[in-house]
């Protein structure tokens, strides 16, 4: 199966940002969304919005953290088109400090979501994908990923796992193929949840090259569009005036 059109599309983190736009664009080109966030509100608003173009979405409410409530979602997703063809393991959160602050819960926040979330949506939609004999997850991991910078370290941590679980995962199936989306600088919410001052101000700076969250958008609809056959399995996204 080539293309986007008539594909039942799960994004997580749907509510802003990246997941936002991936909806936004998906549908567009055809797909049927399924867009899950603990925003109801603005997932409400993004579903208007798409079914007002012609789109065909629905949501529901999701945390990412609670395995039963990611497959809860899933059964919605199947109860509403009978089969998924893409899972986009999208959320994320990114509250960076130095080490030495001790930000604990921050770090186990960033854990809970940035993996625990990506291994959930695994671990509530892989059986469904393999039975069908067809699928593709696509995890957003980050440029972070790539290469760590002070303040960073937790989060680069969170998403060099998503990687390392991504790969491994497409070493361990023939059937369901996995892409790794890795955005540098992107507009969006996730620096409003970094607390500490000095990480938050040198993010302020590094985000006035940030590119829109549409052009990594357009980047998942590239590898959801490729034939079953072809697994794009990575795809680094950066600003052009980007160092990093």
């Amino acid at each position: 199966m080539a293309g986007i059109q008539g594909k039942v599309v799960l994004i997580t983190g749907a509510s802003s940002g990246i997941g936002k736009s991936a909806a936004r664009v998906l549908a567009a080109k055809g797909a049927q969304v399924v867009l899950g966030a603990r925003r109801t509100e603005r997932l409400e608003n993004i579903v208007e919005e798409i079914r007002g173009a012609g789109g065909i979405a629905h949501f529901r409410a999701l945390d990412v953290t609670n395995l039963e409530d990611m497959k809860a979602f899933t059964q919605f997703a199947l109860d509403t088109h009978g089969h998924i063809d893409v899972v986009v393991n999208n959320a994320g959160v990114m509250p960076l400090s130095k080490l030495e602050e001790g930000k604990v819960e921050e770090w186990n926040r960033m854990i809970d979501v940035n993996i625990r979330g990506v291994l959930h949506g695994i671990a509530a939609n892989l059986p469904i994908l393999q039975k069908q004999g067809h699928g593709q997850f696509i995890n957003v991991s980050s440029i972070g990923g790539h290469y760590v910078v002070p303040t960073a370290a937790v989060y680069c941590a969170t998403k060099y796992a998503v990687i390392a679980i991504s790969d491994g995962l497409r070493q361990e199936t023939d059937r369901v193929r996995v892409t790794v989306i890795s955005p540098g600088v992107t507009e969006s919410e996730l620096a409003e949840s970094i607390s500490d001052p000095g990480a938050r101000n040198a993010m302020v700076e590094f985000r006035k090259v940030a590119i829109p969250a549409e052009s990594i958008a357009n980047a998942i609809a590239f590898a959801v569009e490729q034939p079953d056959g072809v697994d794009v399995s990575e795809i680094i996204v950066r600003p052009t005036a980007s160092a990093y």
